[in-house]
């Protein structure tokens, strides 16, 4: 019976006040849910706070290398800005004495001072969560064993990393290198990239380097250059990529210099680190588009963490507001084992759960790619949900988004 063209608006209507449904939740979450958009005002009342403290100018304040001159790393500097407990002086200096601390003054000021579980907090200022685990280890990806030449990381056969420098804006709690920080900042010395340029030389099938440490945006103009200018000189290159989390903590750090540089250097893409929605600010957006159109791709790498971002709808409002920061949401990926960072971890299944809750509930381009590292090394690898359930000679059963099972015709004269 052939169905009429106002059944079919009807039906059609149906399915749409049934997929309305489907995001009425998700609607009144983001109507609370804080962002660094939406708390911006109260941002910047606490930037002039600790500008003040600092005797510091707005110019001073967007100048970068004033922002790394001034890194809050004290717990008299931090208390100058965010009221402890003498509980948690204790804390801090038990872990500070075993884990290096240090948060750039932006990233400090997106913190809520009255809320002690911020999820900018909990990424940038010890715990005593971090000296109680014991459970993990310093290199769990056994970096130290994939390392064929001076500064290289190689875990795959066509491409590779080079740490660059042990520096970063802000060092995260969450940090999987922190075995590399130390106690004082240091670039990897030009003859050690020479070397790692040199190996990346006589290996022809390396195609795509990766330049990460630390923060690879913490290298000065000049280095930055003169790196990607000695990989444009090898033939078998064909990409670049630089791995920062300063358009997170330190967005100041894309100057009109630097992108002119960069512009230079295409192709390049550059991954970076956004792990909560109050990470997204008018500053950071900035930073992101003034990449954006000097034709560099932005890609992101969260980390999940529990009790920071382990909620579909957070995450899912965390990947819509990158792409309008013109980032495209690349991977989440599982807390690695590293010693103390063990109360970040979640289980894998939930964030299998958060994948649920991302695919057909939004845009392809906010779906990322949940990724477990497998253990010593062996590379990274997908956690996919189950989309095909039984696979017969011409026909395949499938479950889509809304957990619907449909016969699918798999026959190539359908």
């Amino acid at each position: 019976m052939a169905i009429l063209s106002g059944d079919k608006r009807q039906l059609a209507l149906a399915r749409a006040k049934e997929l309305k449904g489907r995001i009425a939740d998700y609607l009144e979450y983001k109507k609370k849910a804080p962002t660094g958009f939406t708390e911006w005002e109260k941002i910047e009342k606490r930037q002039e706070k600790i500008k003040k403290i600092y005797g510091a100018t707005e110019a001073d304040w967007r100048d970068w290398k004033w922002q790394l001159r001034n890194r809050i790393d004290t717990l008299e500097s931090l208390k100058r800005v965010i009221p402890l407990s003498s509980q948690e002086d204790k804390d801090i200096s038990l872990v500070g004495s075993r884990f290096r601390w240090s948060v750039s003054p932006y990233y400090l000021s997106l913190i809520d001072p009255q809320n002690p579980s911020d999820p900018v907090r909990l990424q940038s200022i010890p715990t005593i969560a971090e000296h109680e685990d014991t459970s993990g280890v310093l290199d769990p990806m056994d970096e130290e064993y994939t390392s064929p030449a001076p500064a290289i990381t190689r875990r795959y056969p066509d491409r590779l990393i080079i740490n660059v420098t042990n520096q970063c804006p802000s060092y995260c709690r969450h940090c999987q290198r922190r075995r590399n920080i130390g106690e004082v900042d240091r670039h990897t010395p030009r003859r050690q990239m020479e070397a790692a340029l040199d190996y990346i030389a006589q290996n022809e099938e390396i195609r795509d380097v990766l330049l990460t440490g630390g923060d690879a945006l913490m290298l000065s103009d000049k280095t930055l250059d003169w790196i990607l200018t000695e990989l444009e000189k090898i033939p078998h290159v064909e990409i670049k990529r630089l791995g920062t989390r300063a358009p997170a903590t330190l967005p100041y750090r894309v100057t009109n210099e630097l992108c002119a540089i960069l512009s230079r250097h295409l192709p390049l893409y550059i991954n970076i680190q956004f792990n909560h929605p109050l990470e997204i600010t008018p500053a950071s957006r900035q930073a992101c588009w003034a990449l954006a159109r000097c034709g560099i791709n932005l890609g992101n790498q969260a980390v999940l963490l529990k009790g920071i971002n382990n909620h579909p709808y957070l995450m899912r409002q965390l990947n819509q507001e990158l792409l309008q920061s013109m980032v495209k949401p690349y991977y989440i990926f599982h807390a690695k084992g590293v010693r103390g960072t063990g109360h970040f971890r979640t289980r894998v299944e939930e964030g299998i759960e958060i994948m649920e809750q991302l695919r057909g509930f939004t845009s392809g381009l906010a779906v990322p790619t949940f990724i477990v590292n497998a253990p010593h090394g062996y590379g990274k690898t997908p956690m996919l949900s189950e989309y095909l359930i039984s696979m017969g000679a011409n026909k395949l059963l499938i479950r889509t988004w809304e957990k619907r099972i449909l016969e699918y015709e798999n026959d190539e004269e359908i």
